[in-house]
């Protein structure tokens, strides 16, 4: 067996930027301008990670990304080797990264099913927009006055939560919520959800802070040193189960004893099917909570709007803050958002979507019995399916050769070594979807 060469990587662990990306790049400049030859035995995982002083997952993620692309292949009881025909000529780009392949299918946790006989209303609200007069100067950074009458109203009536109009603060997003609350928070690292959601891990790192991996499978008894603990608790991502009373009582404790604000991250509440959806974490206690709330999942995540419900203390430095920056959601999507508010707009895609989620939910249990088992009960619109490592891989490869993109649960992952696969069902159609499906059952029997 030929001896492994070493790959001469730095990595930057201050550099804001995961360190999967970071060896990936790295390893791929260094095939595309030839320092690592076609042909060259690269490390184990094992050994690579012992010489990086980083944990296994690390390599063997960016081996995978790699892999994936075709700069590295990997040989049976022989390693991981330069792909041949790997580094193309310099005046040609590197191949994309798995996320955006053209003519694939992605069949990901994030994006939503809109029933198209609703888009006579997104018409009226834009024709709203075009006729309404937008404010001469910068907007009330808090956000549109009206908007946030409505919202008071929407979140009341739908998520338990019972706040006043000037205690909401309209944001650009869930992420751009986040943002806000890192820079208004004293200095501590950010407890984080592993496996979670990949966004917010990315915000919290541009943001200089540390995070401290909280298993998404365990509950959380101390955060010690934590500015802040970011958590999806109606519907844990990406894995899928609702945060149980007590442990929603047992994290709102170890904030109170941390001194720590709890980031309650709502994202697809909304789209439970199997009970009403469950009241809000912030319910429990505004102040330890800041509530994030988004659009992305009802009405579309190209719209870029959400919204913030913060402690006193915190809500008050934000809008301090916003004051300075203008750093605010742009007024015609504020304006448009009101008005699909005002026109039941909302409401009627969220009962229509949650009806066709529930049907299609039921399409991915009953096509995976037998091979697979998603973790339930099944909600919002993806599946978590765990599986062991290989037959994620195969699973993956050959739905890529049917045209999906389905994700690997260990994308989400930091330390946790939790593996299987993703599958969204609300970017696609009832076709779609079942031709996903038999290609993943193909794979696994």
């Amino acid at each position: 067996m030929p001896h492994s060469s070493p790959v001469p990587v730095r990595l930057d662990r201050a550099a804001g930027v995961p360190l999967v990306r970071q060896l990936a790049t790295s390893v791929r400049e260094q095939v595309v301008s030839g320092s690592l030859p076609i042909g060259l035995r690269l490390p184990s995982t094992r050994a690579l990670a012992a010489d990086l002083g980083v944990s296994r997952s690390v390599t063997e993620q960016a081996y995978d990304q790699l892999t994936a692309e075709g700069w590295l292949e990997s040989r049976r009881g022989s390693g991981t080797y330069v792909a041949a025909g790997a580094a193309p000529p310099r005046h040609r780009p590197l191949s994309p990264p798995r996320q955006s392949r053209p003519g694939l299918l992605r069949l990901d946790t994030g994006t939503p099913w809109i029933d198209p006989r609703h888009r006579a209303a997104w018409r009226r609200a834009w024709r709203d927009v075009s006729t309404a007069t937008p404010p001469p100067g910068y907007d009330d950074p808090a956000g549109l006055v009206d908007l946030r009458a409505e919202l008071a109203g929407h979140l009341a009536r739908t998520r338990g939560l019972l706040c006043d109009p000037d205690e909401i603060v309209v944001t650009t997003g869930t992420i751009g919520g986040l943002g806000q609350v890192l820079a208004a928070l004293p200095p501590g690292s950010v407890a984080h959800e592993d496996p979670g959601y990949r966004a917010a891990a990315e915000a919290i790192r541009a943001a200089g802070r540390e995070i401290r991996d909280l298993p998404a499978t365990r509950p959380v008894t101390e955060l010690t040193d934590c500015a802040a603990a970011y958590v999806t608790p109606a519907h844990q991502h990406p894995l899928g189960p609702v945060m149980s009373g007590a442990d929603r009582l047992g994290l709102l404790r170890a904030a109170r004893a941390a001194g720590s604000v709890v980031v309650e991250d709502d994202y697809d509440s909304e789209f439970r099917y199997d009970v009403a959806p469950v009241p809000a974490l912030a319910a429990l206690d505004r102040e330890v909570v800041a509530y994030l709330g988004t659009t992305s999942k009802t009405v579309g995540p190209s719209m870029r709007l959400g919204w913030l419900v913060a402690p006193s203390a915190l809500h008050r430095q934000i809008l301090a803050r916003r004051e300075v920056t203008h750093d605010t959601a742009a007024w015609p999507v504020q304006r448009a958002f009101l008005s699909l508010l005002r026109d039941g707009y909302v409401d009627q895609v969220v009962r229509s979507a949650r009806r066709t989620y529930a049907a299609r939910a039921e399409r991915v249990v009953a096509a995976l019995a037998g091979v697979a088992d998603p973790i339930g009960p099944v909600a919002g619109m993806y599946a978590c399916v765990p599986m062991p490592r290989p037959d994620a891989l195969r699973v993956a490869t050959a739905a890529r050769a049917a045209g999906f993109d389905l994700p690997l649960l260990h994308d989400y992952c930091r330390s946790s070594e939790l593996t299987g696969i993703i599958v969204g069902f609300g970017g696609c159609t009832d076709d779609e979807l079942d031709r996903a499906l038999a290609a993943i059952v193909r794979a696994l029997v």
